[in-house]
């Protein structure tokens, strides 16, 4: 099992949390499997981005964003050179520090 420290978040993980995720599956699976309800408003079909994540530490050991990914990632709030859609990026063996943002662009839970 690969180790995955989630840093705090106000709303989805509070005091943060520390959880163990299954080489082969997605960040987002990991967290919804562990009671942490990242928004996933494609159902994890990667066409949205609001399971966006900021990987801190690890994120060598995910496999690589394809081209699709890139392209939703640009729309993404908050990007840096780590944010990955966390329904995309497949957890290794490597254990993972990962950030969830302040904010998405998910304008259903908005009430736009």
């Amino acid at each position: 099992m690969t180790q995955i420290v989630i840093l705090p978040h106000a709303e989805y993980c509070p005091e943060g949390a520390v959880i163990e995720a299954t080489p082969g599956t997605s960040i987002c699976e990991a967290l919804l499997e562990n009671d942490i309800e990242i928004e996933h408003a494609c159902d994890m079909s990667c066409a949205c981005t609001t399971c966006h994540v900021i990987v801190r530490e690890g994120g060598a050991s995910l496999n690589p964003a394809d081209e699709d990914e890139d392209d939703l990632l640009d729309r993404a709030w908050g990007l840096t050179p780590q944010s990955r859609l966390s329904c995309q990026a497949i957890v290794a063996k490597t254990n993972l520090v990962v950030e969830i943002p302040k904010y998405s662009i998910n304008h259903a839970k908005e009430n736009h």
